[in-house]
C-alpha cells in the first residue's frame, strides 16, 4: 500500500493538531474475515505513521452489492439474486457475535479511532436483512457508535434495509470533534445539520468509490460547515473480484478493468483539497489537521451558532434505535 503524505501546515499548536489517516483499499470481495484481517493490517500501518484517526470506505467489509446492476437485479423472485444474497447475508457483519473484535483490539493496541463501513447483520432486527453501518471505535477499543444509513441509494435498496438516527452522533477526538455519514447521507442537509448542531468539526464521509462522489461535495460541505472533510472510499478493480463469485463473467462483461475508482481526499475549512482526490491505487492518505484553522473560518460563519436562528428554523432529531418489538417480562 502506498503511503501519501500530505504537506505538513507550518504554526500548528500542538494542542490544535490531529493527524488523520485516509484508508483507501478494495475488500477481500464477500469474504468477511479475509477483509477484516486487512483493515487490521491497515490500522497498524496507520498506527505506525502515529495517526490519531483512520477511516475506511462504505461498506468496506465485506464489499459493496457490485453485481445487483450487472446481473438483472431488479428482476423479482429470481434464483439468481437469491444466491448473491444469501452470501452477502451469509458475510453480513454481526457485531454482538464479535466480528469486530480484532478491530477493536488493533484500535486499541495502535490507540487510533477507526470509522469503517460494514454490512451490519443485525440480531435486533431479526438477523435476515443487513444495514450499512458507519462503525465508530475509539483509540481506548470500544465501539462508541453504530450509524445505520438512513436511506440506502438506488440499487441498493434491493439489498439494504432502511437505518434510522440512533447513530447520528459526535466523538471527541483530541481537539476535534467528528462525525460520519454513509454516501449519499452526506447530501442531506438535515442529516448534516444534525451533526453540525453537536458541534461537529471533522466530518467523515464514506463511499464505495468514485470520483463523481468527491470532487464535490466535500469541498461544498467544508465551506458549509467551516470544518474538515475526510471523503473516504474504497476501490474495486476486476482483478478484486475472487475467482469463484458466481455470475463473473456478468459483472465483468463490460471489460471495465476499474468498477470503483476510489477518489478519496481531503479537504479543509476554507474548501481547499489538502490532497487531490487519490484515484485508481490502494492508498494511506495521512494528514495533520489544525483546529485553529476550524475556529478561524467560523468566525463569518457558524452553522449552529451566530448563524443559527433558532427562533425561526429549528430540527427535530430522534436517536431512538428502531426494533420491530419490545419485550416487558
Amino acid at each position: 500500500m502506498k503511503i501519501l503524505q500530505t504537506p505538513k501546515r507550518n504554526g500548528i499548536r500542538d494542542e490544535d493538531r490531529l493527524t488523520v489517516a485516509v484508508a483507501q483499499i478494495a475488500p477481500v470481495w464477500l469474504d468477511r474475515r479475509a477483509t477484516l484481517a486487512k483493515v487490521e493490517k491497515t490500522i497498524a500501518v496507520a498506527g505506525a505513521q502515529n495517526c490519531d484517526l483512520v477511516t475506511f470506505g462504505e461498506a468496506i467489509v465485506p464489499g459493496y452489492p457490485f453485481w445487483i446492476e450487472r446481473t438483472d437485479g431488479a428482476r423479482f423472485n429470481d434464483q439468481r439474486q437469491k444466491t448473491h444474497y444469501a452470501r452477502y447475508l451469509d458475510q453480513g457483519v454481526n457485531i454482538e457475535r464479535g466480528d469486530l473484535n480484532g478491530v477493536v483490539s488493533a484500535a486499541k493496541r495502535h490507540s487510533i479511532g477507526v470509522y469503517l463501513g460494514i454490512m451490519e447483520r443485525a440480531p435486533d432486527r431479526g438477523g435476515h436483512s443487513l444495514y450499512c453501518s458507519l462503525v465508530y471505535i475509539n483509540a481506548q477499543g470500544r465501539i462508541a457508535s453504530v450509524h445505520r444509513k438512513l436511506h440506502p441509494t438506488y440499487e441498493e435498496r434491493l439489498a439494504w434495509a432502511q437505518g434510522d438516527g440512533h447513530g447520528l452522533v459526535v466523538h471527541d477526538l483530541g481537539p476535534f470533534r467528528v462525525g460520519g455519514l454513509n454516501c449519499y447521507e452526506n447530501w442531506l442537509p438535515l442529516a448534516r445539520s444534525a451533526l453540525y448542531a453537536q458541534g461537529e468539526s471533522l466530518h467523515v464521509s464514506v463511499w464505495p468509490g468514485g470520483l463523481h462522489n468527491t470532487s464535490d461535495l466535500p469541498v461544498f460541505i467544508a465551506k458549509e460547515s467551516r470544518s474538515y472533510v475526510i471523503a473516504c472510499s474504497g476501490l474495486m478493480r476486476a482483478e478484486d473480484f475472487p475467482s469463484d463469485t458466481p455470475d463473473l463473467d456478468m459483472i465483468l462483461a463490460d471489460g471495465a478493468e476499474i468498477i470503483s475508482n476510489g477518489g478519496s481526499t481531503i479537504v479543509a475549512p476554507d474548501g481547499s483539497f489538502l490532497i487531490n482526490p487519490v484515484l485508481n491505487q490502494e492508498a494511506l492518505i495521512v494528514a495533520e489537521i489544525d483546529a485553529g484553522f476550524v475556529r478561524g473560518e467560523r468566525q463569518n460563519l457558524d452553522q449552529a451558532g451566530h448563524y443559527a436562528r433558532p427562533d425561526v428554523l429549528r430540527l427535530e432529531v430522534s436517536r431512538k434505535r428502531q426494533r420491530q418489538i419490545e419485550f416487558q417480562d
